[in-house]
């Protein structure tokens, strides 16, 4: 069993890695911070010319047909960067929603405008759990009605489409949604991390066909895969962010001088920086396993996906508040990039559920 990427996953990490820096600096993330899309729809076309979006769609939609794998080397190259884009929403959780729980001719519909950077997607996920819901949905006719409410949805002031969970007579559903359609409100909400999105959505008497109803597996399995991929990816994310603030915290020690030497030879900074490496090399072998295991699709996901996105979120943000100790006074700074890593970091912890309910997950599935 091989667990190292092969010459061509670090030839994507290399080439993701030097658009990202050229394209994406900070200087552009802070622009995008300040902007009411919250993303720039030139640089989401250019990913989509790079098969970005596509990544780990098969070809039969119109995707590019790699694996999960090789979509987690462009995600923890983007949280390197902290890549304003609705990647998240619409790559991962609504690609891998529609894919597991649509039929043939619903991916055909679906799927090749996700991957085109045409169609932006996302999942109104549950707040206390991936099959939790407050939307309902009522047979009229042959189609259905939605109503009710769906809070802190990952890019949904940006979406076209949003895959609904909702409560059916005989249990859960999901359902695709036009973001424009007649009784649907979208309200943007403020966030810690200007660079991710999220949005309150309404739904009131808003109308469904047949066909945009999924139907190929059952909901509750299809959400708690996604949710799964979701907590790999945030994983994925946190350790390329992980892994820029100890960059950017060991360049910071060997160059700030004090007391006529870099500040780098003082003990406190060098255990500092030292329990940072041991964090991210730890977190970095969690998040690579459990996409091992999310490409593989193997049963060891449904443990290893809360476990990986608990401790390697939890890594991160020590990470990014060891960053800004690093750096003093500056790192408390506006201008200073350290605070926009740090309310990354805090965000990725509660997304899809905190540490604590990560932890609970896998002690659940274990059994104990």
């Amino acid at each position: 069993m091989d667990f190292a990427f092969s010459e061509e996953q670090e030839f994507l990490r290399r080439t993701a890695r030097d658009w990202l820096d050229a394209k994406a600096p900070s200087e552009v993330v802070r622009r995008l911070m300040d902007d009411d899309l919250g993303h720039d729809p030139a640089l989401w076309s250019a990913i989509a010319d790079l098969g970005w979006q596509a990544m780990a769609i098969p070809e039969a939609y119109g995707g590019a047909g790699f694996g999960f794998l090789e979509q987690a080397v462009l995600l923890e190259e983007m949280g390197r960067a902290l890549f304003p884009s609705p990647y998240l929403g619409s790559a991962v959780l609504a690609a891998h929603a529609i894919l597991g729980g649509g039929d043939e001719d619903q991916r055909e519909a679906w799927l090749p405008g996700i991957a085109s950077g045409e169609t932006i997607a996302t999942v109104a996920l549950g707040e206390t759990g991936p099959t939790s819901t407050t939307v309902t949905a009522i047979r009229a006719g042959e189609g259905w009605v939605l109503d009710g409410e769906a809070r802190f949805v990952v890019d949904a002031a940006t979406a076209d489409l949003v895959v609904v969970p909702a409560t059916v007579p005989d249990g859960l559903g999901l359902f695709v949604v036009d973001v424009g359609a007649d009784g649907v409100g979208v309200e943007s909400l403020p966030t810690l991390d200007q660079t991710r999105r999220l949005a309150h959505l309404r739904f009131v008497g808003v109308q469904v066909g047949p066909g945009e109803h999924l139907v190929a597996a059952p909901a509750g399995d299809v959400l708690e895969r996604v949710v799964r991929l979701g907590s790999v990816a945030l994983a994925l994310e946190a350790v390329g962010g992980a892994g820029k603030v100890l960059e950017t915290s060991v360049q910071y020690a060997k160059d700030r001088v004090q007391f006529g030497r870099p500040i780098g030879s003082f003990q406190a900074i060098k255990h500092l920086c030292a329990d940072m490496l041991v964090a991210v090399e730890s977190a970095t072998a969690a998040a690579y396993y459990a996409a091992w295991a999310a490409a593989e699709d193997d049963e060891e996901l449904a443990v290893v996906a809360p476990l990986a996105k608990a401790y390697c979120t939890e890594a991160y943000f020590q990470c990014a508040a060891a960053n800004i100790q690093v750096h003093g006074g500056i790192g408390f700074t506006w201008e200073h990039d350290a605070h926009l890593h740090f309310k990354r970091a805090k965000s990725s912890e509660v997304l899809l559920g905190d540490a604590t309910t990560q932890r609970l997950a896998v002690a659940d599935r274990l059994g104990i």
